[in-house]
């Protein structure tokens, strides 16, 4: 394997379902998402061994200063950088 291009780091992390799932990869995700190296508007999630169905788990929308939306895919809200408090 030669150095050129990137490679993408592969973290298998199980839940019992789909709901589950999107929880802790969003969990995931913003807890590293401090790490320039980790896109985490790229975060999805699938059925074990069904890597085509990836669903994604943030809306993935670039925001000024290389942030990106952490809201769900298709909010109604304006984008935001970070949760807002519950009201």
């Amino acid at each position: 394997m030669g150095g050129d291009g990137r490679f993408v780091v592969h973290l298998t992390v199980v839940a019992a379902d789909l709901a589950a799932a999107q929880v802790l990869a969003r969990a995931v995700g913003r807890s590293l998402g401090f790490l320039p190296q980790v896109e985490v508007g790229a975060t999805t999630v699938s059925v074990e061994g069904d890597p085509a169905g990836q669903q994604a788990v943030f809306c993935d929308r670039r925001l000024p200063h290389r942030r990106r939306c952490v809201l769900r895919p298709g909010h109604a809200d304006d984008c935001a950088p970070r949760l807002r408090a519950p009201v």
